[in-house]
């Protein structure tokens, strides 16, 4: 017998049953096409997934899901399952420079909004993700002029706090 208590079981059960809803709820609203990209750390079909979105929504797709009433990153996520090819996938997808007739779309602003600690995050959980990282932060051109090529670095996020404070 596990209990004298009839009230102590039945107690236990109702708290089972809740949890039990709570993942299922997780489950299927969290449910995505990114995470499930996430949860079998594939590069291929993350960028298969997040091609699916416009792209002004990019960033949004890879950085916030909502499920109820929480908010969770699926950047943070991959990370700290230690999904590193699937985080790999969202970084560089991310600070990839993208255009259209109207707009230019770099991830930068979006990340250090929704992670402003993204470099401590990396450093602690994923060092080896810190070079991917870097790297998105230079732009080569693709030209070359008497053996040189012209490279601009976005520093503004390492320079500057959200505040806009040095």
């Amino acid at each position: 017998q596990i209990s004298r208590n009839d009230g102590e079981l039945e107690a236990f059960s109702w708290s089972l049953d809740l949890i039990s809803r709570i993942l299922c709820r997780v489950i299927t609203e969290g449910s995505t096409i990114v995470m499930k990209a996430i949860n079998v750390n594939s590069a291929a079909l993350l960028r298969k997934a997040v091609s699916c979105a416009p792209r002004g929504e990019r960033a949004a797709w890879v950085l916030n899901v909502q499920v109820g009433t929480q908010s969770i990153s699926p950047l943070v996520w991959a990370i700290q399952a230690g999904s590193l090819d699937a985080s790999k996938a969202i970084i560089n997808d991310l600070l990839t420079i993208r255009a259209d007739r109207d707009n230019y779309y770099f991830g930068a602003d979006f990340l250090f909004e929704r992670h402003p600690d993204i470099v401590k995050r990396l450093t602690l959980d994923a060092p080896a993700l810190l070079p991917t990282f870097f790297d998105g932060f230079i732009w080569r051109s693709r030209n070359t002029e008497n053996g040189l090529r012209r490279v601009n670095y976005w520093l503004k996020h390492f320079l500057v706090d959200g505040d806009g404070n040095f």
